[in-house]
C-alpha cells in the first residue's frame, strides 16, 4: 500500500486545493503534502516497498501494477525532493489563482510518480498523459507574453510523441501471446524484424521528444523561457527524465536488436545535440535560456551513454539522473531569486552579486561548479562513467563528446562572471537578502551535491538491483 499511498496523497491534495481560496492555506497544503510524499519516497528508496497489483481494465487485460526497483526509486526520490523545494522557494512569487496553480502542480507530480512506478504499458501511458496535461494549462495560463504560441508548439510536439507511443504500445500488445500490457509480456512478444523496427521507431520518437534530443529539441528552450519558473523547474529537473526512463525501462529491453543496430545513429544525434546546445548556450544573455540549453547538453550525454549498452554507461546515467535534477534545481532557484528581485534575466544588466549578496553568490558558484562536473561534486561521478562508456564504445565519439566539457566550463563560468563579479549594476543594487526558507533549501541542495559527490555509494546502493536486472554487458 506504500506505493499506492505515494500516488493518492498528491492526487487528493490537488483536489482539496481546488476548493481552497486562501493563498497561505494553499501553500501549507501543497508544501505539507509534498513533504509527506518526500518522507514516503525516502522510505521506499532505502527500505523498499512491496509491489502493488490490482485489476484495472479487465476487458483489455490491463492491470494496475506498481513496482519500485532501483531505477524507479532514484527517480521517485528526485521527484519527491523537487516538489517541496519548488513549493517552498516560489511560495512568495505573485500568482493569480494560486490554489489552482498548486493543484495542477500536484496533478503533475502524481503523473510523474505513476510513470516511474507503472509496470503495465497502458498504465504507463495513462500516467504519461496525466503528467503532461496539467503542464499545458500551467504554461498557457501562467506563462509569459508568448505563452499561447509556445504552449501550442509544446502541445503539438508532445501530442505527436504520445500518439506515436500509443501506436507502438498497440502494435506490441497485439503480438503478445497472452494479450497483456505487462512489461514481461511485452518482452516476449512475437514481433517480426520489421515490426520490431517500427515499434522501436515509434517508442524512440516519443522518448526523444520528451528528453529532448537533436533535432526534436526546439520546443524546450522556448517552453522553459515562457513557463512560470516553478513549472520550468519541474520540466527541467524531473519531466525530461521521463524520456530517459522510457528508454531504460521500455525501449532497450523490448527491442534489443533494433537498439543495437541503431546505436551509432542515436549516439551521433545525441552528441550533435550536446555540442550544438553548448555553443548556443555560450551565445545566450538570458539566464533561463542558458540553463535550458545546458540541460539539453547534459541530457544528450546521458542518451548517448545509454546506447553504448555497457554497465558502466548505464550506471553513470542512473547516477546522473538524480544529480542533474538536483543541480539544475539549484540553478533555477538562484535564477528565480535574481529575476524576482531585479526584474531581469539579462546577464548584461546584472553584475556584482558577490558584493551585494555574497551568500547567494557562493551558492550560485557551488551549483555552477556542479554543472561543469568538478571533482567532489555529484555530477563528476556520473559524467566520468558516461564519458568512459562513450570512449569504450568509440574513441572518436568519446573525443567529440569530451569537447562538451570545455564548452560547459565556458558558458557556465561566463554566467558566474557576469552575474556574481564586476561592479554592482543598477539591477543588482535592487536585491535584498532572499527569504530564509529559500536560502535554507539552497544550502540543503548544495549539501546533497557535495555529500553524494564525496560519497556516491549511497546512490550506487539504490540503483544496484537495476544493473543486475538489465541486459547490459
Amino acid at each position: 500500500m506504500l506505493l499506492l499511498s505515494i500516488l493518492t496523497i498528491p492526487f487528493i491534495a490537488a483536489i482539496v486545493l481546488l476548493f481552497v481560496k486562501h493563498n497561505e492555506k494553499a501553500n501549507y497544503i501543497a508544501i505539507g503534502s509534498s513533504v509527506v510524499i518526500m518522507a514516503l519516497a525516502f522510505n521506499i528508496a532505502f527500505n523498499g516497498a512491496a509491489n502493488f497489483d490490482a485489476d484495472w481494465i479487465l476487458s483489455l487485460n490491463a492491470r494496475f501494477i506498481l513496482t519500485a526497483d532501483g531505477l524507479a526509486k532514484i527517480l521517485i526520490l528526485l521527484t519527491a525532493i523537487s516538489f517541496p523545494v519548488i513549493f517552498i522557494t516560489t511560495s512568495k512569487n505573485e500568482l493569480r489563482n494560486r490554489n489552482q496553480f498548486l493543484a495542477l502542480m500536484l496533478f503533475t507530480q502524481t503523473g510523474l510518480l505513476g510513470v516511474f512506478l507503472a509496470g503495465d504499458a497502458l498504465l504507463f501511458y495513462f500516467f504519461w498523459e496525466l503528467a503532461l496535461i496539467p503542464v499545458y494549462f500551467l504554461c498557457s495560463i501562467w506563462g509569459g507574453e508568448k505563452r499561447i504560441a509556445i504552449t501550442f508548439k509544446f502541445f503539438i510536439y508532445t501530442f505527436l510523441g504520445s500518439l506515436f507511443m500509443l501506436i507502438g504500445i498497440i502494435l506490441v500488445y497485439t503480438n503478445t501471446t497472452d494479450h497483456s500490457f505487462l512489461i514481461t509480456s511485452f518482452k516476449h512478444a512475437n514481433l517480426t524484424h520489421g515490426q520490431q523496427l517500427a515499434a522501436f521507431a515509434l517508442f524512440f520518437t516519443a522518448f526523444a521528444i520528451k528528453m529532448p534530443i537533436f533535432p526534436l529539441h526546439t520546443w524546450q528552450p522556448d517552453a522553459y523561457e515562457q513557463s512560470p519558473t516553478a513549472v520550468t523547474m519541474v520540466l527541467s529537473a524531473v519531466m525530461v527524465k521521463m524520456g530517459l526512463y522510457g528508454i531504460i525501462r521500455w525501449l532497450l529491453p523490448l527491442f534489443p536488436a533494433a537498439a543495437a543496430s541503431h546505436a551509432n545513429f542515436v549516439i551521433v544525434l545525441s552528441l550533435i545535440g550536446v555540442i550544438y546546445a553548448s555553443f548556443i548556450a555560450i551565445r545566450q544573455d538570458d539566464v533561463k535560456r542558458l540553463i535550458a540549453y545546458s540541460s539539453i547538453a547534459h541530457i544528450g550525454l546521458m542518451s548517448a551513454a545509454l546506447f553504448t549498452n555497457t554497465s558502466i554507461g548505464m550506471q553513470g546515467v542512473l547516477i546522473q539522473l538524480f544529480s542533474h535534477g538536483i543541480n539544475v534545481l539549484g540553478l533555477w532557484i538562484v535564477a528565480d531569486i535574481i529575476e524576482q528581485q531585479t526584474g531581469t534575466r539579462s546577464m548584461k544588466a546584472l553584475g556584482g552579486l558577490a558584493k551585494k549578496q555574497p551568500t547567494l553568490a557562493i551558492l550560485l558558484v557551488g551549483f555552477a561548479l556542479a554543472n561543469i562536473a568538478l571533482p567532489l561534486t555529484n555530477a563528476f561521478v556520473g559524467e566520468f562513467l558516461i564519458f568512459n562508456a562513450i570512449f569504450q564504445f568509440n574513441p572518436w565519439m568519446g573525443a567529440f563528446a569530451g569537447v562538451s566539457v570545455v564548452l560547459a566550463a565556458i558558458y557556465t563560468l561566463n554566467m558566474v562572471q557576469k552575474i556574481a563579479y564586476g561592479s554592482v549594476s543598477d539591477a543588482t543594487n535592487l536585491m535584498q537578502v532572499p527569504n530564509k526558507s529559500a536560502q535554507f533549501v539552497l544550502m540543503v541542495l548544495l549539501g546533497i551535491v557535495f555529500v553524494t559527490g564525496v560519497y556516491p555509494q549511497v546512490l550506487f546502493n539504490i540503483t544496484a538491483d537495476t544493473l543486475q536486472q538489465l541486459f547490459v554487458k
